[in-house]
């Protein structure tokens, strides 16, 4: 953003120019007498662009205690890392640059090691994958206070490029083939050789028809659906031991640094390479358990199920969509558990195994004031 100029004694100056940016569709707000310029933030804004264009200009230290929501103690942290200025004189604002190294923000009070660019428990200019396995019993905390910034994991430039991955690449890369295998399914259900329950008896195998496909296949994509929850419950949520350096550097790698910096758009996808190794297990295990053709029938649905979901997730980040539709409502609730409810919330693409598995993020009330 373009550096605001000194306030005059009187603070109106900056009022001026924040009214004059916001006027040229720019988005800085209040709260109290902090100035924040969100104008990089709207469309990755939870609540939709429209609500926070809306508030442009005004003092927001209200609406971040709801409703519709409370904004969370990293939400709070979150918006600090735009703050440009302060709409007080000279004298006042000397006083709260002195509050600020002390760790004062609006909403609360932080230590400063553990949200900043400096003074962090880390070397930012540094590949973190190496240094996070040092912080001990603080990793937990600090993987979970997330910032707004993009994370180098290697040394290597050659294998740094591998672990990034643009969003359409896995659409590129897994569309055809799931296009081609879902082809090579159909043709071979076709040829009527497919029998349920055939290498125990043939007089109680059960045929499988070409017109079962569709079922199959979306039965594929219901299974990856709990895959996919069972996965991020607990192998990307995981809690590492605090004294184990390397299982605590394979979580930041698996998903600990995509909660540290939810919003770095290279690392929102699997990357293809690593992808294919998991992909290739997961059919061979199903070769073991089914008929060829019913096997790789499901497994495309699972395979399209994953794709499904990898653009989902990235839209659940990068995405404005509108209010009161179904993604609006899996973006809210994604992000909920990023910033506050790191411990339920781990459906992606759907709730519904949040609900058996009782790890529903609570919404949230508010009592009605007289």
């Amino acid at each position: 953003p373009v550096p605001l100029p000194p306030p005059s004694p009187s603070g109106n100056s900056l009022a001026a120019e924040v009214r004059d940016r916001c006027a040229r569709g720019e988005c800085l707000v209040r709260c109290r007498r902090r100035l924040y310029d969100l104008s990089a933030f709207v469309r990755l804004h939870p609540g939709g662009e429209r609500l926070l264009r809306s508030r442009a200009g005004t003092d927001v230290s209200a609406a971040l205690d709801g409703p519709p929501h409370r904004h969370s103690a990293n939400a709070r942290r979150w918006l600090e890392q735009y703050y440009v200025g302060e709409l007080r004189d000279e004298q006042v604002a000397v006083r709260d640059r002195t509050e600020l190294r002390s760790g004062e923000r609006c909403g609360g009070r932080w230590e400063p090691k553990s949200w900043g660019w400096t003074g962090d428990l880390v070397d930012w200019r540094k590949p973190l994958l190496w240094q996070v396995g040092y912080l001990g019993e603080k990793y937990d905390e600090w993987v979970h206070q997330p910032v707004d910034r993009p994370i180098r994991l290697f040394h290597s430039d050659f294998v740094e490029a591998l672990s990034k991955t643009a969003w359409y690449v896995v659409f590129l890369v897994w569309t055809p083939v799931v296009l081609y295998l879902s082809w090579v399914s159909y043709t071979a259900l076709a040829q009527g050789n497919t029998r349920l329950f055939s290498s125990f008896t043939t007089e109680y195998s059960i045929p499988v028809h070409k017109y079962y496909f569709p079922f199959i296949f979306l039965l594929g994509m219901f299974l990856w659906s709990l895959l996919e929850y069972l996965i991020h419950r607990f192998v990307f949520h995981m809690k590492p031991p605090a004294s184990n350096y390397y299982l605590i550097t394979l979580h930041f790698l698996l998903h600990g640094q995509h909660h540290k910096s939810p919003f770095d758009s290279s690392r929102l996808v699997f990357p293809p390479v690593p992808a294919s190794l998991v992909i290739a297990f997961f059919y061979g295990l199903l070769r073991l358990l089914l008929p060829e053709v019913l096997g790789l029938s499901i497994f495309v649905g699972g395979l399209c199920g994953y794709v499904v979901y990898d653009m989902m997730h990235y839209y659940l980040h990068y995405g404005s969509p509108k209010e009161g539709t179904y993604l609006y409502g899996l973006k809210a609730y994604h992000v909920k558990h990023h910033f506050e409810h790191q411990k339920s919330g781990f459906g992606i693409t759907t709730r519904f195994w949040d609900h058996p598995f009782r790890t529903l993020i609570p919404e949230e009330t508010f009592e009605k004031e007289d």
